[in-house]
């Protein structure tokens, strides 16, 4: 295939993906955006098959690693659970930022078959670019597996932190920087591992120091590197169609971290310089023993919301994980057969990733005008009869606005202790991700339901 014509193609393909994330942006059109991600995917692979123009064994290495990687990413895909989308997400980050790894080093290795000059000659301006491409590549890679596991709940979410972090941290990018030069200069394989190696320990420790309540940022945060990698990688071997994904990719992810890091009133550097200003986030269960609680039913649920002119619910990961969705969208409507008024209420950061919330409402059939970002609908708690928060937690805290000491102070809640009633549906009085205490479980007004959510919110359905 001729080379205006596959950039005809990779054009159409960028465009298609452009399009993509103009659907995303949107309930009502994230279906179509998809489909319009899926067919600029495949254009892209089909025209960077057919510019390789040698169909020997290699083509058929590639073909048949192709279809392995493809059939066990569609395996996950469909027998993963929407409570593991997060932790799936950041593992396939990983995998971005690995493959970039590779790329970079058979770049590196091999400069002749990518037409970049020879081993110890290798062109300044790819030189440069594929060790960008290493060095994020790494980090994404390493970062990634590390949210991976703090997701997973393998590692504790909790700040891991130490006197100097980030100085240290400084240094070691300081240190990339300069060895990057270096290689420039010398092309010593020895440097270039160096780059890689040292990556690889940045992205530990940019992402060990941040807390759970931070973590849909990461997650967002490692995609905007995934794309950086990407695209340093995609100007290495003179990939239309890579430099545009990664380009699209690096910008929305790092624009939807700035975002979400507003909507929490988080500094967006310090996010993305790994946890700047991490507090001590135990619980104080001490104090949490000696506080009065008061405990319903589903019967008691039942009567107030019955009884109630409107209802406000709080979707959180309890939620998710409980698969409680689809309960909640009939005990939603049996409310509205009784002229009760039904909104729901996201956070930003409900769940363990953007959008977790509002996926998972979608896949009920929640009509989307019911569904209210936290600034469109936090004014109407105060005329609220009835909050039912379903498996949220620290989205909820009022200490968020109490407490300078608090791993969540300033960052905006929902109000929901300002409804009539709170219906707080919990299996226990464990604390949140952010691992702190939640002061709403013991205010007045708080009845609190302790249950799975799905089993619960059924319960209830059968009262009403």
């Amino acid at each position: 295939m001729s080379a205006n014509l596959s950039a005809l193609f990779y054009l159409i393909s960028g465009i298609l993906f452009i399009l993509a994330l103009r659907g995303l942006s949107s309930p009502e059109t994230s279906r179509q955006g998809n489909y319009f991600g899926i067919a600029g995917m495949i254009i892209a692979i089909i025209i960077t098959f057919l510019s390789v123009g040698n169909f020997g064994l290699g083509f058929i290495y590639v073909l048949v690693f192709l279809l392995i990687g493809g059939s066990v990413g569609a395996f996950i895909a469909f027998r993963i659970p929407m409570t593991a989308m997060p932790e799936l997400v950041a593992g396939f980050h990983s995998l971005v930022g690995l493959a970039a790894v590779f790329v970079a080093i058979s770049a590196f290795l091999k400069p002749e078959a990518f037409n970049l000059g020879i081993v110890g000659n290798i062109k300044l301006a790819s030189l440069i670019e594929m060790s960008l491409g290493a060095a994020i590549g790494a980090i994404t890679f390493s970062g990634s597996i590390i949210a991976f596991l703090k997701l997973r709940g393998i590692m504790s979410g909790a700040p891991i932190t130490f006197k100097g972090q980030h100085l240290i941290n400084l240094i070691l990018g300081l240190g990339i920087i300069f060895l990057i030069y270096y290689l420039c200069s010398y092309q010593s394989s020895n440097i270039f591992w160096s780059i890689v190696i040292i990556s690889f320990l940045v992205g530990v420790l940019l992402i060990i120091p941040i807390g759970g309540a931070d973590m849909p940022v990461v997650i967002s945060m490692l995609n905007s590197y995934s794309g950086w990698a990407a695209a340093g990688i995609g100007f290495t071997l003179e990939n239309t169609a890579l430099i545009i994904t990664g380009a699209l990719v690096g910008s929305s992810g790092a624009i939807l971290s700035y975002i979400m890091c507003k909507g929490m009133n988080r500094s967006f550097f310090n996010v993305i310089l790994g946890g700047w200003g991490a507090t001590d986030q135990s619980s104080s269960s001490d104090s949490k023993e000696k506080k009065p609680v008061k405990s319903g039913n589903a019967d008691d649920a039942a009567f107030l919301m019955k009884n109630a002119s409107s209802v406000i619910i709080v979707p959180g990961y309890g939620m998710a994980v409980a698969q409680a969705q689809h309960a909640l969208r009939e005990m939603v409507d049996s409310l509205k057969k009784n002229g009760v008024k039904v909104s729901y209420a996201i956070h930003p950061v409900a769940g363990r990733m953007p959008g977790h919330m509002n996926v998972l409402l979608a896949e009920a059939n929640v009509p989307y005008d019911e569904v209210f970002e936290l600034e469109e609908i936090n004014n109407d708690f105060a005329n609220c009869d009835v909050a039912y928060v379903i498996g949220a937690n620290d989205v909820t805290n009022p200490i968020a606005k109490t407490d300078p000491q608090s791993p969540i102070f300033g960052m905006p809640i929902l109000d929901v202790e300002k409804s009539k009633s709170v219906l707080f549906v919990k299996r226990s009085l464990s604390p949140g991700y952010a691992g702190i205490d939640n002061d709403l479980f013991y205010r007045d007004n708080t009845l609190m339901l302790f249950a799975d959510a799905k089993k619960m919110t059924e319960e209830i359905v059968k009262s009403l």
